[in-house]
């Protein structure tokens, strides 16, 4: 069964999930509605900085991060000599980190929802009146919205699974930056295979039952727009 270790690191984990997502859609949706519209030749340039993370590896963005989040970085060191605390091995590091690393799973869903869309609804909205934002709001929000469910459960599950970009800018503090991945990964160290089984397989149930909900409502809306 799951310790009391455990059962932290994994609110810890859905905390972090759900913090770093609704940040992500909230700097997303714009970014990814940009990206659709714009006719702007060099747009493959933003497109290439979104989908970094998808090939780089996480260790490699969480040093980066370490760098400029600790207390020797240009952020990090801002906020120490305002009397803060340095971002790297906090919980705030950690939503940092993760938006970064899961950017292209909410905004290429979006990105592409919107890009199916097409221009003739919002010209037809234009013609009546209505306003970019009221065209955006009542046009493309209702007509993307498989897209936003889609990137919305990716982003979760996405910062659920992630260990590399967590380690190097959380560290491994219990009740503060200790995730589920990490504490699997000590469970594990230690020996302590039927904790790390536990652990992983509640991760797995939930991950798969994510997966099912974005499959079955895709499915859904295929069928309604028929």
């Amino acid at each position: 069964m799951l310790n009391e270790a455990d059962i932290t690191a994994l609110a810890i984990t859905l905390k972090l999930a759900f913090v770093s997502t609704l940040i992500l859609l909230l700097l997303g949706t714009p970014l990814a509605w940009w990206l659709a519209r714009t006719r702007w030749k060099f747009k493959f340039v933003p497109e290439a900085v979104v989908a970094l993370p998808l090939v780089l590896p996480p260790t490699v963005l969480g040093f980066y991060l370490l760098l400029v989040l600790g207390p020797n970085g240009p952020v990090g060191g801002l906020m120490e000599a305002t009397g803060g605390r340095p971002l790297a091995f906090t919980f705030t590091g950690l939503v940092i980190g993760s938006i970064i690393y899961s950017m292209p799973f909410v905004v290429q869903p979006l990105q592409d929802a919107f890009n199916a869309i097409g221009r003739r609804p919002m010209e037809v909205a234009a013609t009546l009146g209505a306003s970019p934002v009221d065209r955006f709001f009542t046009v493309a929000v209702p007509l993307a919205r498989p897209g936003f469910f889609t990137a919305a459960v990716l982003g979760f599950a996405h910062t659920i699974g992630e260990f590399g970009v967590v380690l190097m800018i959380g560290g491994n503090i219990p009740g503060e930056t200790r995730v589920a991945s990490i504490a699997i990964y000590d469970h594990v160290e230690g020996l302590e295979y039927a904790h790390a089984h536990w652990l992983s397989a509640t991760l797995l149930v939930l991950s798969f039952l994510m997966l099912i909900a974005v499959y079955g409502l895709n499915r859904r809306f295929r069928l309604v727009r028929q």
